[in-house]
């Protein structure tokens, strides 16, 4: 018998082999990220309405969070008797000598006397409301069976019920039990309605998008401004806020797609499928006949050949039968790589939260107008999205981490040398250092949907958002603190988060990974090109 040479070895296996980008058999199987780029558009009508509908929930939680800064609020007080003039706080003022201004129903700290030594009362409930927000289940269900489009209606219907009932607290009591419930659902809306939007797009695209949706927020807040000045009572405030919600529910909910990663890795194929021909064909495109959806680590098991022949055909067979995949906070924390990168993404989170709602709630102990101070710190965060937008894929999302983080740093440094008595000079601080820590907080949750695959990713930013809650659960705490120290705890926390950014890895350009397999994959890759050169 003829000895065989490796080319005849080679024409023996190639009809049993056959590759994920294969034609021969009549059929194409792409990526998401390769179907958008070749056949639907990275981001075309389809996306560009998907992303402004879906965008629109960041309004609402910035009603939700933010309004505790006016409802919460300390009103002015005037004498009704004598003997008061020449005092500066109702402390130690004797009953019937003082009165609010704007009347008892004007906050809460009005109606429940939330004042001198019950104030810490203040802090403690704006703390419990970021608590409910770190301790929420939606981010990590809307990886489940709920997806992404469930879990945000179920979190906007909860959030529109409870607000109203918000604005019936009898109590302080039951006020602080109502706050921490709406925390349980508003810690997700952001993070639901982020994935939600930016999965759908085209990775060259993915990334100004995403810092995008900021916009929604900030716009939210300085709505909030107009809302509080037009509602001036706290009850009415949060009715007034929280119906929002369940408009969204019932005019833009229907009219969202749930995410074509989402059905891919739950084995739902044909749904994801229909989904990415809709995409085309609003975009003005077409998918072939006979192109399908894979994911991501079939296409590496075949690009790189390191896997058996048979595995190959495993695999493949797998994809034919579509089986999910499921992933969990779990194996985020078995994987070397991952683990690694959750640590660092939960800390610099955590300092950046600190920084952002500490600056953001100080505005209370500033002698300015507080509806105007809020509107201010809301636009000065814009120009901020437009300009680490403009800069995300010049310098990537490590370098602009880094400055951001220090920029917002450096003014807090400058607050510290200030006392009361330059309270225009503190509030531009605290403006500047806003402008900066909006940047840092938009970029960084870009990052974190880059560095990890889609499987695990909605997990991975739920401990991520949970960091930033429990950053936020500090901030109220930190602001009721002597003059100077607030601004010793932001510029501490901004350098330190900084540094930690050093240690994560650069994801500018690099794909957006659906399996922990494939990003193991690309990440030896990687390692192993930067190595050989």
């Amino acid at each position: 018998m003829p000895s065989q040479t490796p080319q005849d070895l080679r024409d023996l296996q190639q009809p049993l082999i056959h590759h994920a980008n294969d034609k021969s058999n009549g059929s194409e199987k792409l990526t998401i990220d390769e179907m958008l780029q070749k056949y639907c558009g990275e981001f075309g009508r389809w996306q560009l309405r998907h992303f402004v509908l879906t965008s629109l929930a960041w309004a609402l939680e910035a009603f939700h969070t933010m309004v505790m800064i006016f409802a919460d609020r300390e009103p002015r007080w005037w004498c009704t008797g004598p003997g008061c003039q020449a005092q500066t706080q109702v402390c130690g003022l004797p009953p019937g000598s003082w009165d609010w201004v704007d009347g008892f129903g004007s906050s809460t700290v009005a109606e429940w006397g939330l004042v001198c030594g019950d104030k810490y009362k203040v802090g403690l409930v704006q703390s419990i409301f970021f608590f409910g927000c770190m301790i929420g289940i939606f981010g990590h269900l809307s990886d489940s069976s709920l997806g992404r489009k469930g879990s945000l209606s179920i979190i906007c219907l909860l959030n529109g019920i409870l607000g109203c009932l918000t604005a019936l607290s009898p109590n302080y009591g039951v006020y602080t039990i109502l706050r921490f419930l709406s925390g349980l659902g508003t810690g997700g809306v952001g993070m639901c309605a982020f994935v939600l939007a930016t999965e759908p797009i085209g990775a060259t695209k993915r990334g100004v998008a995403g810092m995008s949706t900021f916009y929604f927020f900030s716009t939210g807040i300085a709505l909030l401004s107009g809302i509080a000045y037009t509602f001036p009572s706290w009850r009415s405030l949060y009715v007034a806020s929280s119906i929002p919600s369940l408009l969204f529910i019932t005019i833009v909910i229907p009219f969202l797609s749930e995410s074509p990663r989402w059905y891919l890795v739950r084995g739902k194929t044909k749904e994801a499928m229909e989904v990415m021909r809709q995409m085309a064909l609003t975009n003005g495109r077409t998918i072939p006949l006979g192109v399908e959806l894979t994911l991501d680590d079939n296409a590496y098991a075949n690009k790189t050949n390191h896997i058996e022949t048979h595995k190959i055909d495993d695999i493949l067979l797998q994809g034919k039968e579509a089986i999910a995949i499921n992933g969990s906070l779990i194996d985020v924390l078995k994987s070397p790589v991952t683990r690694v990168r959750l640590y660092l993404a939960f800390m610099i989170n955590f300092c950046c939260a600190v920084v952002y709602y500490g600056l953001s709630l100080n505005v209370v102990n500033l002698d300015t107008n507080l509806y105007l101070n809020v509107l201010l710190n809301a636009v000065a965060e814009m120009p901020a999205f437009t300009l680490t937008a403009m800069m995300l894929d010049k310098f990537g999302r490590k370098p602009l981490t880094i400055g951001t983080m220090w920029f917002s740093g450096v003014f807090c440094l400058l607050g510290i040398m200030m006392n009361k008595s330059y309270g225009m000079l503190r509030m531009i601080c605290g403006i500047l250092g806003i402008f900066a820590m909006a940047g840092t907080y938009n970029l960084l949750f870009i990052y974190t949907v880059e560095l990890f695959p889609t499987v695990v990713r909605n997990a991975a930013l739920g401990c991520v958002t949970q960091a930033s809650q429990m950053g936020a659960i500090l901030a109220p705490l930190v602001v009721v603190m002597p003059t100077t120290f607030p601004f010793i705890v932001f510029s501490v926390c901004a350098f330190v988060g900084g540094l930690l950014g050093f240690l994560l890895p650069e994801t500018l350009n690099q794909p957006l990974y659906d399996t922990m397999a494939a990003l193991e994959e690309g990440q030896a890759i990687s390692t192993h090109i930067f190595n050989s050169s």
